[in-house]
């Protein structure tokens, strides 16, 4: 039996065609993230299973070689590292043909914008909590491996204090003495380190802001550069179990990324709503891979 006009169609629907969604929400998504940008990253796209596993050999030395005699073999019995694909996020919002009839076109920008916010939002800050767990934490929010931002030695017991210059080239040591490369490194900090490493002379000088400074930030969130470490402030930096937040000193190697599933939109009509529901979702894991090779600093927020 046939229904009669007024069916949707690609014309009627046209705002809401998922490639359109898509381009939008992938490319906000992108510009958001800070973190996930930073670290080990992997694409498990296409694939099946739950989790990965990550072959994690350790370092071998090299051996003087004595006339006459055979080479000094390297030994290694390799571990592993097991990444669970268990984070499934989504953003969704159901448009009815009212307000598709009455809205400004502009209206698809804005919510293809706090999907793409959303969802980079969720994987940065997933990926900061890992740093519960360096330098020996337990991985709770109680940071129990972290030291205070004050001088980057007193162990952190619930009393932060404003990250230094003292407290940054002590944690950069503590990343050289444990043989952390220098090539990859980074520091995070919350927009409260961000404000006082403004009022410090130090920290405003050329050889702090660098390029970044003068508007020619390279990447999102980064804001200068410190002893050879880029900086990069996000509102996402963890916050301790008290409230106070972390900045975290590390290298791209400390965490991963595993991507089994990039963002991806979805439309469809709901009838029985009268209009169209809109999904972006995507689905991944993180692990922290190298314990030694980062640092947690507690700030006040």
């Amino acid at each position: 039996m046939a229904l009669g006009s007024g069916h949707q169609t690609i014309t009627t629907a046209a705002k809401f065609i998922p490639e359109i969604w898509s381009d939008e929400v992938v490319a906000t998504y992108k510009k958001n993230l800070v973190a996930a940008n930073l670290i080990k990253k992997m694409n498990f796209k296409g694939k099946k299973g739950d989790a990965v596993h990550i072959p994690k050999p350790g370092r071998g030395s090299a051996n003087a070689k004595a006339a006459n005699t055979q080479v000094v073999l390297n030994t290694d019995t390799a571990t592993e590292v097991i990444v669970n694909i268990d984070q499934h996020w989504e953003f969704s919002i159901m448009i009815e043909d009212i307000v598709s009839a009455q809205a400004l076109a502009s209206m698809r920008q804005f919510y293809t914008d706090d999907a793409g916010y959303a969802l980079a939002r969720k994987v940065d800050s997933l990926i900061l909590e890992l740093g519960r767990g360096v330098n020996g934490g337990d991985g709770t929010a109680a940071y129990t491996g972290a030291y205070s931002g004050a001088d980057g030695t007193t162990a952190y017991t619930g009393t932060a204090g404003a990250l230094t210059d003292a407290a940054i080239r002590r944690s950069i040591q503590r990343l050289d003495d444990n043989d952390v490369p220098m090539d990859g490194r980074f520091l995070i900090v919350p927009p409260s380190t961000r404000n006082t490493l403004m009022g410090i002379a130090r920290f405003t000088e050329q050889a702090f802001v660098g390029d970044a400074g003068n508007g020619n930030t390279i990447r999102s969130g980064e804001v200068g550069n410190v002893y050879g470490v880029p900086v990069f402030v996000s509102s996402n930096a963890d916050a301790a179990t008290d409230g106070d937040r972390i900045c975290l000193l590390g290298h791209k190697d400390f965490a991963v990324l595993v991507e089994q599933m990039g963002v991806r939109t979805q439309t469809q009509y709901k009838q029985e709503y009268l209009g169209d529901l809109f999904t972006a979702d995507t689905l991944f894991g993180v692990k922290e891979l190298r314990d030694g090779s980062a640092i947690a600093l507690a700030v006040p927020a």
